[in-house]
C-alpha cells in the first residue's frame, strides 16, 4: 500500500515550526517501518535534494523554487507556497505515482494535514474522479488546530475526503461546522523517549541550583496563557520559592506584550540567544541567571535541549486556554517530567495521576497543586512514572499498528459518505456542484479542465 502524507511542515529545520512537523515526521517514519511505501510531501529546505529516499520513506521537498526567495522558514511566503502546492503537486503525484499504482490494482492512501493542503486534496480528488480511479484511493484530511477554518469549504472537503482530527475536544468543536471527524491522535517518535545524558543533567542542575524552575515552550499566543505563567512566577516569588521561568516563544507580536508585562510585575527578565547550537547553547544561556526571574530564549531549541529542559524542570507549563491536543505535555511525560496542562484537548491526561491539570486563570491553583506535590516526594516520583507510561501508549510505532493501519484498512478506499452524528440540525453536509477553488475572489487556485492530469511539473523543486 502506498501512503502519501501531505503537509507544509516536515523534518527539515527549514520546515519545522511546531507540533505539525513532529506529527508528520514521526507518523511517516512509523508507517515506513511498518512496511508501507511512504511518501512525505512538504515545503522543504531549498538547498536540499528535491526528492530523497530513506528506505521505504521518500521525502519530496515541494515549492523549493519559491522557498529560495523566502529563507526564513516554511511559512515565509506562505500564500505563494499555498497556491503553488495546490496547483502543481496533485498532477505530479497523480501522474508519477498514483495512476500507475492504481491501474496495477494496488491501493493508495492520502493523509493530508491542516488547511494548507485542502485545495490540494480537492484538486487530487478531482483528478482521481475524472480518471475513474477514485474508488481505489482513500483520502483523509486532518485538522490539528482551528487555524484558517474560515477559509475551508467544508461541504466540498467532506465530499472529497474523510475528515479526521487529533482529540475529542476538536471533534466536538467541528460538529458545529457540519462535520463529524474521526479521531487520529498525535503520537511520539522514538527519540522523544531518549533520556537526557546524566552529565548534561548535572550541568543543568548546577546552573539552577536552589531555584524552582518552570519551563514553557509555545507560540507567543494569548491562548497559551503566557500572562498566567508570569502571574504564577510572581505568586511563587512572593512565597519565597525562588522561581525561574525558562521561556521559549516564537516570532509573534504577543511576545513583546508578555515581556513588557513581566517587567511591569517587577520580574527581572533576561533575553538570551543561544550562541551555540543544541544543549551546549542552552547551558551557556543559563550560566548566570541567579538574579533573573524570567529567561526568554531567543533561539530555537532542538530535541535534546527540550528533553533536558522538560526533565529537569520542576514543572512544564503546557496549560492553554484552548489546546487541540497538547503535544508538549505528552513530550514532557515521555522524558519523565512533570507536565502541567490545561483541560481541553489533552485526552491523555488524568489529573493528579500523570499530570497537574489547571482549569482556571488563578495562579494560586498551580501554587496549591505543585506545593502539595513538592511536599510528597513519593507522589512526585509516581506521577513521573505514570506520565512516562502514558506517553509510551502514544509511541508512533504502537499507534500505527493499533490505530492508524486498522483504520486505513477499514476505509480501504471505500466511498466516504458517513453521516454525521451530533451535528446541529439544518446544516447542509453535501453539495452537488461547487465553484472552482479560489485563494481570493475570482482567483482560481487550480484549473478544472484541460490537460491538468497530464501536466508534469518536474517535481516542484525546480519549476
Amino acid at each position: 500500500m502506498q501512503v502519501h502524507i501531505l503537509s507544509f511542515e516536515g523534518p527539515d529545520a527549514y520546515a519545522r515550526a511546531g507540533g505539525l512537523a513532529t506529527r508528520v515526521t514521526g507518523l511517516a517514519a512509523a508507517l515506513a517501518a511498518a512496511g508501507c511505501d511512504t511518501h512525505l510531501w512538504f515545503i522543504g529546505d531549498p538547498a536540499l535534494p528535491g526528492h530523497e529516499t530513506r528506505g521505504r520513506l521518500r521525502l519530496h521537498r515541494w515549492c523549493q523554487w519559491i522557498s529560495r526567495y523566502h529563507p526564513a522558514g516554511v511559512y515565509d511566503g506562505e500564500e505563494g507556497k499555498h497556491a503553488d502546492y495546490a496547483a502543481s503537486l496533485p498532477p505530479f503525484l497523480f501522474r508519477q505515482l498514483l495512476r500507475p499504482a492504481l491501474q496495477r490494482g494496488e491501493r493508495a492512501v492520502i493523509l493530508a494535514e491542516e488547511w494548507h493542503t485542502v485545495h490540494a486534496v480537492l484538486h487530487l480528488d478531482w483528478l482521481l474522479r475524472t480518471s475513474g480511479l477514485r474508488e481505489r484511493c482513500a483520502i483523509l484530511w486532518n485538522a490539528n488546530n482551528t487555524f484558517a477554518f474560515d477559509r475551508i469549504d467544508w461541504a466540498r472537503l467532506r465530499q472529497a475526503a474523510v475528515v479526521t482530527t487529533v482529540s475529542r475536544y476538536m471533534k466536538q468543536l467541528m460538529w458545529g461546522l457540519g462535520v463529524d471527524p474521526l479521531v487520529l491522535s498525535n503520537g511520539l517518535a522514538a527519540e522523544a523517549f531518549i533520556p537526557p545524558e546524566p552529565g548534561t543533567m548535572e550541568a543543568f542542575q548546577a546552573r539552577i541550583r536552589g531555584r524552582t524552575v518552570l519551563s514553557k515552550v509555545a507560540r507567543w499566543d494569548p491562548d497559551k496563557r503566557w500572562l498566567l505563567a508570569l502571574e504564577t512566577v510572581s505568586a511563587l516569588k512572593q512565597q519565597h520559592w525562588q522561581p525561574l521561568l525558562i521561556a521559549r516563544g516564537g516570532v509573534e507580536a504577543h511576545g513583546t506584550e508578555v515581556l513588557t508585562a513581566a517587567v511591569g510585575m517587577g520580574l527581572r527578565v533576561a533575553e538570551q540567544p543561544l550562541v551555540h547550537p543544541g544543549v551546549p547553547g542552552l547551558l551557556h544561556a543559563l550560566e548566570d541567571v541567579h538574579e533573573v526571574d524570567v529567561v526568554s530564549l531567543r533561539s530555537p531549541l532542538d530535541g535534546d535541549s527540550c528533553r533536558m529542559l522538560f526533565h529537569g524542570s520542576a514543572a512544564v507549563l503546557a496549560n492553554s486556554g484552548r489546546e487541540p491536543f497538547g503535544l508538549v505535555g505528552l513530550e514532557t511525560m515521555a522524558v519523565g517530567g512533570i507536565a502541567c496542562t490545561g483541560a481541553t484537548g489533552e485526552d491523555y491526561v488524568v489529573p493528579g495521576y500523570n499530570a497537574l491539570v489547571l482549569e482556571t486563570t488563578d495562579p494560586q491553583e498551580f501554587v496549591s497543586l505543585y506545593g502539595t506535590l513538592h511536599d510528597d516526594l513519593g507522589r512526585e516520583r509516581a506521577m513521573r512514572r505514570a506520565g512516562r507510561a502514558t506517553a509510551q501508549r502514544y509511541a508512533w510505532p504502537q499507534m500505527v499498528q493499533e490505530v492508524v493501519l486498522p483504520r486505513l484498512c477499514l476505509l480501504g478506499g471505500a466511498p466516504h459518505r458517513r453521516r454525521c452524528h451530533g451535528v446541529p440540525s439544518g446544516v447542509r453536509l453535501g453539495v452537488t456542484s461547487a465553484p472552482p477553488v479560489t485563494s481570493a475572489p475570482g482567483q482560481a487556485l487550480w484549473p478544472c479542465g484541460g490537460d491538468t492530469a497530464e501536466r508534469d511539473t518536474g517535481g516542484g523543486s525546480s519549476s
